[in-house]
């Protein structure tokens, strides 16, 4: 069984602790909490640097010491304290850094509300199993075979047919019910590519409706989105040895990913509200009457200096988008600085949860905005590699990696 070290704070004072540890048995794994003596507590904490006032958040330091120097052993760590302690925050993010500076567990870390469900970690526990499980699956650099992936997400669903690592047919359609939006992509990435359901020799499915589609079509690999995510990034960049990070803004959450040669070693997902998500452009587009394929374009002649918008809330920002408007600005200085809220918000909430690791890779079909894309660029000081079929990551990813499940390959 995969044993998952937690270091925390506060989780076992509310309901989040049977929630993470729901989340771990759903996926085959066991949440573990390193032993530690009580005279080695200081010790560790004068050694890591920072003395923080909690005595639980002193246990996460000692906690990170024994892994580090292996006087107990775990496959990965899962790093968890509540979203309103700052204190715990910093601790949080320097634990991560110590971790992955002195060991090769995968790490996600995670800040949890009064209301956080086993469903909504569940993903992330399925992700550091997988990276335990089939590291070797995910070093995998090309697709054998006639393959299809099947990408079934919050706001579209893609399909995407690979023969000996090319791509040959893809699809997409908006995702309505789960079966009929499968069907309809896959038999038009089937026509595209001139082959035939019966010809396939594998199919992975990854998303929301992974399991759901991996059941009617018998796939031969059903994997979260963080991991098939990563490998479609990294094989349509050309990224896939040395390190980088990946960023994807989708529909309904957010997920920025770091991978070295590969395979991903630490990553976060989600957000505190949709003003950070590609819904809030959805909602920009809606109100400035554009189809959300004008939107970047708009954007980029845009200046966003001229207008304040940065909330968290995606309904108080289109507050301020409306206020803005009703105040005279121009419909492109709106629409840039609607991206660069989206933005802003990705860097604040999301990537000091990682260590941002050169080339960025931007994908998701967020990633055809291009105002979005050059806001990403003022934000980081890079501009992000946005590979072709970028919107088409998952889809990729899974039939990359099936491919590894066909007989002899």
């Amino acid at each position: 069984m995969i044993k998952i070290a937690q270091l925390s704070c506060g989780t076992e004072y509310s309901a989040v602790q049977s929630e993470i540890e729901a989340a771990a048995t759903a996926v085959g794994a066991k949440m573990v909490y390193p032993d530690v003596d009580m005279e080695k507590i200081n010790s560790a904490v004068d050694r890591f640097g920072f003395n923080p006032v909690s005595p639980q958040l002193k246990l996460m330091i000692a906690r990170a010491m024994a892994l580090a120097d292996k006087s107990y052993e775990a496959d990965a760590v899962f790093i968890s304290s509540c979203f309103r302690c700052a204190e715990a925050a910093l601790v949080r993010t320097e634990l991560r850094k110590f971790i992955q500076n002195n060991t090769r567990m995968p790490v996600v870390t995670y800040s949890f509300t009064e209301r956080t469900k086993s469903g909504q970690l569940l993903t992330r526990m399925e992700a550091l199993v997988t990276i335990v499980e089939r590291k070797e699956l995910l070093a995998r650099e090309r697709q054998v075979g006639l393959t299809a992936g099947l990408d079934s997400g919050s706001s579209t669903t893609k399909a995407v047919i690979m023969r000996d690592n090319v791509i040959i047919g893809k699809s997409w359609t908006p995702t309505a019910d789960i079966f009929s939006s499968a069907e309809t992509v896959l038999q038009e990435a089937l026509a595209q590519a001139g082959v035939t359901m019966g010809q396939l020799e594998a199919i992975g499915t990854t998303g929301y409706g992974r399991f759901t589609l991996g059941k009617k079509f018998k796939a031969k690999l059903v994997q979260e989105e963080l991991t098939t995510n990563s490998k479609g990034a990294v094989w349509l960049a050309d990224r896939q040895k040395g390190e980088a990070t990946i960023i994807d803004i989708g529909g309904m959450d957010n997920k920025a990913i770091t991978v070295r040669d590969g395979i991903p070693d630490n990553f976060t997902m989600g957000g505190i509200c949709a003003g950070a998500s590609g819904r809030f452009l959805e909602l920009t587009a809606k109100r400035l009457k554009v189809e959300i394929t004008e939107l970047g374009a708009m954007a980029d002649r845009g200046d966003h200096t001229k207008v304040p918008m940065n909330s968290y809330c995606s309904i108080f920002g289109i507050q301020d988008l409306v206020t803005s408007l009703a105040a005279g600005h121009t419909v492109e200085d709106v629409a840039a600085a609607a991206c660069h809220s989206v933005a802003e918000q990705i860097y604040e909430q999301q990537l000091q949860e990682i260590e941002v690791r050169k080339p960025i890779i931007q994908v998701g079909g967020t990633s055809l905005i291009s105002g979005l894309v050059t806001a990403m660029e003022h934000t980081l000081g890079e501009r992000p590699i946005v590979p072709p079929h970028s919107q088409y990551i998952g889809a990729v990813g899974g039939a990359l990696l099936s491919s590894g499940f066909i007989e002899g390959h």
